[in-house]
């Protein structure tokens, strides 16, 4: 499917993203550690002609930019899954001296830089090599690295935090957007993993739990590529929501799915080997709809949905297995998502009633 090979393109771009901002967040960085310097000899006149501010404005902007794009690069693409993949103290271990690596390139291309329109020689010559080494072995440098240290835990921090509360609800967060409830319209997918009560019995508690666990490790890549917002883990069930551009953009809600049952199928022999022959697969319901959003909760606060759309989503999904179907939306998410992509087509499995609900409601799969 198209849609499907979309998949890498949008989790590159996501991670492109991530990399800009920090670059960005780096650079005012540096250039505040330029604004402290002038300041601090402004106060006591130490400024004079022979001072290269435009030299030393520039050289912070390189060290941000320079610090951004390879640093940024490590964070997004190694330490942030290290993190989550990983022993904590392995991790440590290994960000401890990909970063000292690091630091000691960005301060050498900054520093020969720096020296070079200082002194107005070559950036490679030997001059600009033995400034570069006298400025390294000095305490301000090594309270630069510590300063530098503390940005990339905080930076990492942020990430975490970001992906504990999922893309964008952090932000809400901060801005206080949810502090008084609000309605949206927004969509639903209840993914459910089939037959878990006999795979429960046979797998053993410790045994599903991982299971569990690597379920949701494997599933959550193609969730956030498809712009998607996890909302709550239920047991052996995820419940997962979208904004509604975000959703019906190239149908991103149906792609989900498929993408996480790819996603799971590319990894079939873990789950074989680890598990006795146990492969996982999803069952999904989805629907469209108004809900009220708010943060609730004084020592846990949280930000909760609340609306007939979930209860219907998930009373959809529970008509998966009566209708043999992975995959079954109601007629009112159909509706914002039409036109469909080529790759889609829509298939109607007639008026159904469902449990609570006075209206029959219509449903289709793809």
């Amino acid at each position: 499917m198209q849609g499907m090979k979309t998949s890498a393109y949008s989790k590159l771009n996501s991670q492109l993203e991530k990399v800009a901002w920090i670059t960005f967040f780096w650079i005012l960085v540096s250039l505040s550690q330029f604004m402290r310097g002038y300041l601090t000899l402004s106060r006591y006149e130490c400024i004079n002609e022979d001072l290269n501010l435009i030299a030393y404005f520039q050289g912070s902007v390189i060290t941000g930019l320079v610090a951004g794009l390879i640093g940024g690069s490590l964070v997004v693409f190694f330490w942030e899954s290290w993190l989550r993949t990983k022993p904590f103290g392995w991790s440590l271990l290994n960000m401890a001296w990909s970063f000292t690596l690091i630091f000691l390139l960005v301060a050498m291309i900054s520093g020969m830089f720096l020296t070079s329109i200082q002194k107005g020689i070559p950036v490679l010559s030997e001059e600009a090599w033995q400034t570069l080494w006298t400025q390294f072995a000095t305490v301000d440098q090594f309270f630069v690295y510590l300063f530098w240290l503390s940005i990339v835990i905080i930076t990492l921090i942020a990430l975490s935090v970001n992906d504990k509360y999922g893309p964008g609800v952090f932000k809400s967060f901060l801005l206080g957007k949810y502090f008084h409830p609000k309605r949206e319209e927004r969509i639903f997918m209840f993914l459910d993993l089939r037959g878990s009560t006999t795979i429960a019995e046979k797998l053993g508690e410790e045994k599903y739990f991982n299971f569990l666990k690597d379920i949701f490790r494997d599933a959550t890549p193609a969730i956030l590529n498809a712009k998607g917002q996890i909302y709550q883990y239920v047991g052996d069930e995820i419940v997962i929501s979208w904004k509604t551009d975000a959703g019906i953009k190239d149908a991103n809600c149906l792609q989900c799915y498929f993408e996480i049952e790819k996603s799971l199928a590319e990894k079939a022999a873990h789950y074989k080997n680890k598990y006795d022959d146990t492969i996982p697969k999803f069952k999904a319901g989805l629907h469209y709809g108004a809900v009220m959003v708010g943060e609730i909760g004084v020592v846990k606060r949280d930000i909760v949905y609340s609306g007939d759309v979930l209860n219907t989503a998930a009373r959809i999904q529970s008509k998966c297995n009566e209708l043999g179907k992975d995959i079954v939306f109601s007629k009112f998410l159909l509706d914002k998502l039409e036109p469909l992509p080529t790759v889609f087509k829509a298939i109607a499995l007639g008026e159904m009633e469902l449990r609570g609900k006075q209206e029959s409601v219509m449903l289709y799969t793809v």
